[in-house]
């Protein structure tokens, strides 16, 4: 049983940078009384942010942060569990998530969510659901069980009869199913390459016995070919390299030509140069009377001899030119005939070396064969026979690991069949159901609401009343949903101490008084309340006036400057 004893907080919404605290286990039932917006319902919110590290209403995390302080938002809560003493403090800015048992600060797992679920599992042994359903009946951000899935109803009801080991266990059964799965598939894969191995060593070994005077023969033959071959293509290497030293030799005079070209193509140029100027004084001569440095006449004899001898030396000039090119072409047409050659000379480089490689790659053949010869000629057949008996003797194995797999994998089918929702688990909920709609049906009695209510093993509600049959729960009225509610509350907690899973000592009604309970509704309901044992019961209510008479305790909290706090 879950005994809570103390609950503190402050920088929670609307209360300030000191703590507000709630004894819970101090007195038999407490009201809770207070203007609107003056902080009752926060409590609610801490309880929850505590425990859960979400609030009860719909407020987002950040939110819960005091807007004015902005900072060192701290929520505390102690509680008992058997002989063992508990604390949870969470805060925003800084973020804090800490658990204590008797003082000691559990050790945190890296990831906030682990430490979650360690307190969720292990020790509350409970969740955010089935908390609200039974600790806590809101008028808002309460999602009643009625209106709750299918799937939230059965986990609800798997934590109050302490089953949900079984959906634990179902859970592993599959995660073993499918590494079953895949390790069947993987032995049989293994299995068939074993297999496959065998006879492929068995063939060899047949082939071997049968085939090895034929295999060396046609080895015999093959290199014999090879020799042949390299043979010839020895043959083709040397006149390769007669060709390369005969090429060598021309190319080699190609430094000499490309200098005799170099130098006639100066002296042609000088020609050239020499023609240019001759050409240019007898023209000066042949059309100028004057001598343009001393102002003199030229006589018409002395142009003539000049003009002559100018002639007779550029006629010479143009001879020797064109001997001289004639040189020069015949050096060129040489150095094309030494370009050719030398392009030759690198074909015959490749040629020479693609058939040295092709005569080495026939003596690494031959050499290969004789050494597949030497292997078919040595005695083999012990060595083989040790590796099929070796392959022999691990398909076997794996055949036996094989088998093991198929029963494991049925005795997963038969427990993960027990496992499943409509196993085990629905024969205990079977046992139950009788037990928890009758003390449904007695509780919505107690509460002046005659009708039969009912919860198959779907977890769906079937209600009938005296004059009209097979209601649902969305056909009553607000008020008859609330008595429901409440009903199905009390329902909760019974069972929970029946099986001591989830029983606690706190109960809070939010503003349920408030709402849709008639006078009569009311009554009926404190007796109820004050009838249950072991409770410490909190009433969240706007009708203090009326009940106050009702509680041994009465917390009333206020607006003090903005700040929310209780009023003494």
């Amino acid at each position: 049983m879950i005994v809570f004893k103390n609950l503190r907080w402050k920088n929670l919404l609307s209360t300030g940078n000191y703590f507000t605290e709630v004894k819970l286990n101090e007195n038999a039932n407490t009201l809770i009384v207070g203007t609107n917006g003056s902080g009752k319902s926060t409590m609610l919110d801490a309880l929850c942010f505590s425990l859960f590290g979400k609030p009860f209403r719909n407020i987002n995390k950040p939110n819960l942060l005091n807007s004015i302080n902005g900072k060192d938002c701290v929520v505390e809560v102690e509680f008992i569990i058997g002989n063992k003493e508990y604390k949870i403090v969470r805060g925003i800015k800084p973020n804090i998530f800490q658990i204590y048992q008797d003082t000691v600060l559990l050790n945190q797992d890296a990831a906030a969510r682990d430490y979650q679920d360690f307190l969720e599992k292990f020790i509350l042994k409970l969740n955010y659901k089935s908390f609200t359903q039974i600790v806590i009946l809101g008028s808002a951000s309460f999602t009643p069980f009625m209106q709750l899935s299918a799937a939230d109803r059965r986990a609800i009801i798997e934590d109050l009869l302490d089953i949900q080991i079984f959906s634990v266990m179902n859970s592993l059964v599959k995660n073993r199913l499918s590494l079953n799965k895949d390790a069947m598939v993987q032995k049989k894969n293994e299995i068939e390459l074993l297999k496959q191995r065998y006879d492929l060593k068995k063939e060899h070994l047949d082939k071997l016995n049968q085939n090895n005077e034929e295999k060396v023969k046609e080895y015999d033959g093959e290199i014999q070919s090879n020799r042949e071959t390299i043979s010839t293509l020895s043959d083709e290497v040397d006149i390769l390299v007669s060709r390369l030293s005969e090429l060598d030799t021309v190319v080699a005079k190609a430094p000499e030509i490309e200098k005799k070209i170099a130098s006639y193509k100066k002296v042609e140029s000088q020609i050239e140069s020499k023609i240019s100027k001759v050409g240019i004084d007898r023209h000066f001569y042949e059309h100028n009377a004057d001598c343009p440095t001393c102002r003199q006449a030229i006589t018409l004899e002395f142009k003539e001899t000049l003009c002559t001898e100018l002639s007779s030396k550029e006629h010479e000039l143009n001879q020797a030119l064109t001997e001289l090119q004639i040189k020069i072409t015949a050096q060129e047409s040489l150095m094309n005939i030494v370009r050719n050659d030398e392009k030759e000379r690198s074909n015959v480089r490749i040629e020479l070396a693609t058939t040295q490689t092709l005569i080495k790659g026939y003596n690494e053949n031959i050499a290969r064969l004789e050494k597949e010869i030497k292997n078919l000629q040595t005695d083999n057949d012990s060595v083989d026979q040790t590796e099929l008996t070796t392959l022999q003797t691990e398909v076997k194995e794996a055949q036996t690991e094989l088998k093991q797999l198929i029963d494991d994998k049925a005795y997963y089918d038969a427990a993960s069949l027990l496992l499943k929702d409509t196993g085990i688990k629905t024969n205990i909920v079977k046992q139950y159901l009788p037990i928890i709609n009758k003390l449904v049906n007695k509780y919505l009695t107690s509460l002046d609401f005659f009708v039969n209510f009912n919860l198959d093993e779907s977890f769906k509600e079937s209600i009938k009343s005296r004059h009209r049959d097979d209601f649902s729960y969305h056909n009553f009225s607000e008020g008859e949903k609330q008595r429901i509610d409440m009903a199905l509350m009390l329902t909760w907690r019974a069972v929970a101490k029946l099986r001591n899973s989830i029983n606690t000592n706190l109960l809070i009604l939010d503003e349920v008084f408030d709402s849709s309970l008639d006078n009569n509704g009311t009554e009926e309901l404190m007796k109820i309340l004050h009838s249950l044992e072991e409770v410490n019961l909190f009433v969240i209510s706007h009708k203090g006036d009326i009940l106050q008479d009702k509680f041994v305790n009465t917390i009333r909290f206020d607006k003090v400057k903005n700040f929310s706090r209780i009023v003494k």
